[in-house]
């Protein structure tokens, strides 16, 4: 699930990366290929659908993507405007009908936009000082930040702020989770990074590189730095099995992170996925926070919330519900009660 995110993400600002002069970015030179699910012939030859719904500091979006076979056969952009409440189409775009609507429909675009380019992409190309397309660029390019564990050394160069603030809250975090660490420095070579740890053990103090350090140590030291940048911009973080190598106290220390306004006063969010059930309950989580995925008997996942759930009598979870005892019992629809999995397709019918 959060690889379909990340590919509308790649799918989006690939073009975009191809014409600019940043060499940073991200997606330059990739090739953002979406392949749809192998493992029904219908499937494989029907569009791979995309729906993403995301709020800025002005408007909420949604946006769809429909590709088929690298071709676009169907997007749109809608949005609804805080300060008027208003919701708006921006643009339709059919095979090769292309729609401009709303604010949108004094640009001037060319007749002739390849299939395989995203409108999207397109208009933050040409039109990227317009308000309403710099905010939905802005979002994807700086809003939603993924983080994957491949190599935790290229991301520390990427992800350590180069402010006192940063480094301080992370220090805190750290001292927090009792790691016996009062300081770190990170040191730039040519073609490397490394970091020094230094540990204070009654009176002796001693620096060790990251590289020595536990491998539970390694891996919270290479997921800070991510929070503390998407804690202090507000931006959605995506982390893909954050309690691996992790303790579940240092799980909920992070989550606590997100969930106390506190900590996060500018609203930032973590999306991540983990079979660490310690922080499944209500303490932590509402339901509506809780989502599972279940694998169907074709090897599809259907993907669905705690709060929408009903048993067989019609009636919801309770608020005050043992969530991580109930889910052990199958009373959820996930594994192994394949068969009590919801059909969304009878939802809103």
């Amino acid at each position: 699930m959060l690889g379909a995110l990340h590919k509308l993400k790649e799918k989006v600002l690939r073009p975009v990366c191809a014409v600019c002069a940043n060499e940073d970015c991200g997606y330059k030179g990739k090739r953002a290929l979406v392949k749809p699910f192998l493992f029904s012939e219908q499937s494989q030859n029907e569009p791979t659908e995309f729906e993403i719904f995301f709020r800025t500091d002005i408007a909420e979006y949604r946006y769809i993507l429909h590709i088929k076979k690298e071709n676009v056969v169907y997007e749109s952009l809608d949005r609804v405007k805080f300060e008027t409440g208003r919701q708006s189409a921006l643009f339709e775009r059919k095979e090769n009908v292309i729609e401009l609507k709303g604010v949108f429909s004094r640009f001037q675009i060319s007749a002739e936009i390849s299939e395989k380019l995203p409108l999207l992409s397109y208009l933050m190309i040409t039109h990227d000082r317009n308000e309403v397309v710099s905010d939905v660029l802005t979002w994807f390019e700086h809003g939603i930040d993924f983080m994957n564990y491949s190599n935790p050394f290229q991301e520390m160069r990427l992800a350590i702020a180069q402010t006192d603030e940063a480094k301080q809250l992370i220090l805190k975090m750290i001292q927090e989770m009792d790691l016996d660490i009062d300081d770190f420095r990170v040191e730039e070579k040519e073609d490397d990074i490394e970091v020094y740890m230094r540990h204070n053990v009654e009176g002796y103090v001693q620096e060790l590189t990251l590289r020595e350090e536990s491998s539970g140590t390694q891996k919270v030291f290479g997921v800070l730095p991510f929070i503390v940048r998407s804690i202090m911009s507000g931006t959605t973080l995506v982390i893909d099995e954050l309690d691996a190598k992790v303790h579940p106290l240092l799980l909920k220390y992070i989550i606590e992170l997100y969930t106390n306004p506190a900590s996060n006063s500018t609203g930032a969010q973590i999306l991540f996925t983990s079979h660490d059930l310690s922080t499944m309950n209500s303490d932590v989580f509402r339901r509506d926070e809780i989502w599972f995925v279940a694998k169907g008997k074709q090897q599809n996942s259907k993907l669905y919330s705690l709060v929408e759930f009903k048993n067989k009598n019609g009636e919801s979870v309770r608020k005050d519900a043992r969530f991580d005892k109930q889910y052990l019992e199958g009373k959820y629809g996930a594994d192994p009660y394949l068969k009590k999995i919801i059909d969304w397709s009878d939802v809103n019918a």
